[in-house]
């Protein structure tokens, strides 16, 4: 997922995929305790996609706050 697809997402849908991605890397993070998991750069891939919403959502946090106090 790229930043740019992130920023055309609502808020609710980023928090949507953001709870669906934490699922996957959760059931990724079992997988590979049980020595199941065959494709180990998903890992890598999910954990920075939660890092790209948890971004983006902070900044339009920081925006709101910053609108409202002026």
């Amino acid at each position: 997922m790229k930043a740019e697809d992130v920023r055309a997402k609502t808020a609710d849908e980023l928090v949507d995929t953001l709870r669906d991605l934490k699922k996957e890397q959760f059931n990724l993070r079992f997988q590979r305790a049980t020595g199941q998991l065959e494709n180990t750069a998903r890992s890598r891939v999910i954990r920075r996609d939660i890092a790209r919403i948890k971004t983006v959502l902070g900044q339009r946090r920081r925006e709101a706050a910053a609108a409202t106090a002026e």
